[in-house]
């Protein structure tokens, strides 16, 4: 069973076509905003990749891809849980240049994701990446891509405000930069989701930064796949979000990992193994190109600026029976 939060005399501020027109909306006018922002070209990108590849993201390393056998192959596939490690490949086989990147979009089945308002089965998100230099390694640059995406989404809840006036989110656009460890020694007696649930609380708008590596209580923030983040130059894009009173993680990112990183973040996690992967040998070679990049959650986006109250209300996906008469007795109408 779902675990489901229920606003308040929740009522939807528009109607099922009306959302999907503002979806619509959304989809299109944010991409355009982040291509344009970031420098970015659309590609296309693949729905499943080979086990054997290295080329799938593990998460947090425990969550099971969804596996089928390719009898043509001789070979087993994976369904994507991300791009993250396909888009370098792709930036070096597609002969981008320095400060040129590309998006795409990531459609992926979790099977072993918790339901409730703002996770399903079912993942859709803007994939993007970008050609870096050494000298934009650092936090300065970070920052600066982050709030261009902050602004981005700001700016698209303006467009979509005066399309569709009953939509009323209000966003901060000023992001307020922190990291796991300053939440850990802010309120070192929470767990990690209640440190950025009453630090957005305050600030509306954050970066939370460097997750991945034990903090100084030997727990971890979060978990992140050792192999694609650089866990000193990565973190969250996460907003306030009124209707459900909660903090909402719109965007996973960082600068990625160099060969040296990646052993160290190997290492760490217990993973030496994978250096042997395909991909793990182009970056521990240096062919592969210096990036950073990230993924934005497209249905979480439209959830955020529509102001609905479950991510059923703006995606088609999977609930169980529990879940569906709780939202239909509470005004909640799911997909």
């Amino acid at each position: 069973m779902s675990e489901i939060v229920i606003p308040k005399d929740y009522k939807p501020v528009l109607n099922q076509y009306d959302i999907q027109r503002a979806i619509d909306f959304i989809k299109i006018s944010f991409q355009q905003e982040l291509a344009t922002t970031l420098g970015l070209q659309r590609v296309s990108a693949p729905l499943f990749v080979t086990a054997i590849s290295g080329l799938n993201d593990n998460l947090s390393g425990v969550e099971r891809p969804v596996s089928f056998d390719v009898p043509a192959l001789n070979e087993d596939a994976q369904v994507v849980q991300s791009l993250a490690k396909w888009k370098r490949v792709a930036l070096a086989e597609y002969h981008f240049r320095t400060y040129e990147g590309l998006f795409t979009d990531m459609n992926a089945i979790r099977r072993d994701e918790v339901l409730d308002n703002i996770h399903s089965i079912y993942v859709d998100q803007w994939d993007w990446e970008k050609i870096i230099q050494v000298k934009d390694r650092t936090e300065t640059y970070l920052k600066d891509v982050v709030q261009s995406i902050v602004d981005s989404i700001c700016n698209v809840n303006h467009l979509l405000k005066a399309r569709f006036p009953q939509c009323n989110t209000t966003l901060r656009r000023k992001v307020t930069f922190t990291t796991a460890q300053a939440l850990e020694d802010l309120y070192p007696h929470l767990t990690p989701e209640e440190r950025e649930r009453e630090f957005a609380r305050i600030h509306k708008t954050i970066f939370v930064g460097k997750i991945g590596a034990p903090l100084m209580s030997g727990q971890r923030h979060g978990h992140r796949a050792p192999d694609y983040d650089d866990w000193q130059l990565n973190g969250d894009i996460i907003f306030w979000n009124d209707i459900l009173e909660q903090e909402f993680e719109i965007s996973s990112m960082g600068i990625r990992v160099t060969g040296e990183r990646l052993l160290e973040q190997l290492e760490d996690a217990g993973r030496l193994e994978r250096r042997h992967h395909p991909y793990h040998q182009k970056l521990l070679a240096g062919q592969l190109p210096l990036t950073i990049g990230g993924g934005i959650g497209q249905s979480r986006l439209c959830m955020l600026l529509i102001g609905t109250a479950h991510i059923g209300e703006v995606q088609a996906s999977l609930w169980d029976e529990s879940t569906r008469n709780i939202c239909k007795k509470n005004n909640i109408p799911l997909l």
